[in-house]
């Protein structure tokens, strides 16, 4: 009597669950972006800033500009967590000034408002 052997490359168990497995993860796939949970993305908005030291105790900001540079809303600096200066319409070249500068590496931090609400830190250095 001979016997004759049959050989399949995947069995059928482990066929049914790859294609459970792979059902799963398309489901939540579309889900999340059906549902928003994929999350907004923001883009980087480019505004070009300058810091500078002017003397020891003071620090000189230039607006460089940048694409979206129009739809800047407002410009705040602030030194050491602290002291703050702000130009509320911001042009090109404009130079904001701002002291609280220490003998040590101090903390500087421009950050900006725009007109579609978002904010982002345009310069953050130690000097």
């Amino acid at each position: 009597m001979r016997f004759t052997e049959i050989e399949e490359a995947v069995s059928p168990v482990i066929g049914v669950i790859l294609m459970v497995a792979i059902t799963v993860i398309l489901a939540a796939v579309i889900g999340a972006f059906v549902f928003g949970m994929a999350g907004d993305i923001q883009t980087t908005k480019i505004v070009a800033v300058t810091a500078t030291q002017n003397g020891t105790d003071s620090v000189d900001i230039t607006l460089q500009g940048g694409q979206d540079f129009n739809k800047l809303k407002n410009v705040t600096v602030r030194v050491n967590g602290g002291h703050t200066a702000e130009a509320e319409t911001p042009y090109i070249g404009q130079i904001i000034s701002t002291d609280g500068l220490s003998t040590s590496e101090d903390h500087v931090v421009v950050a900006a408002n725009f007109t579609d609400g978002t904010a982002q830190v345009l310069l953050d250095k130690y000097m």
